[in-house]
């Protein structure tokens, strides 16, 4: 993400906050979920709507990364349905032992990006578990 235009990055923020907005988080549970830097204050969250773009940090571009593929999936899922991509979030799910996929990504950060993100995309999932590589030797060899 660091090869982003100015404008592609503030872009990129104004839709990722638009999304954590749509399933309600606190501007606390949103600076966790992107890990964004100490100086970033609750009370200054706001700003990311309109006025500046996420800090360019790894580990920020890789939770936004994380939450865009979530979205994506999610428009797979439910490509008529805005408000099913936000329910599912905000529902408890017997894959995460009852919680809500929301509540698994804000209280165990990346690990909790990935789970959900490994639940709703097989080829992530499919990557992660080295698959590709196997199957790339196997099918070569």
């Amino acid at each position: 993400m660091s090869q982003l235009t100015p404008e592609e990055r503030h872009a990129m923020t104004r839709r990722v906050m638009n999304m954590l907005e749509s399933w309600n988080l606190s501007a606390q549970d949103m600076i966790q979920l992107l890990q964004l830097p100490d100086s970033v204050k609750a009370r200054n969250i706001s700003r990311f709507r309109e006025d500046d773009a996420f800090p360019a940090d790894v580990v920020v571009d890789r939770r936004v990364a994380y939450l865009l593929r979530i979205e994506e999936a999610l428009h797979t899922y439910f490509p008529r349905n805005p408000e099913m991509r936000d329910m599912w979030v905000k529902r408890g799910n017997k894959q995460f032992g009852r919680r809500a996929p929301i509540a698994v990504m804000v209280e165990e950060g990346e690990s909790g990006l990935i789970s959900v993100l490994s639940h709703l995309d097989c080829t992530f999932a499919w990557d992660l578990t080295g698959s590709k590589s196997e199957y790339s030797n196997a099918a070569s060899g």
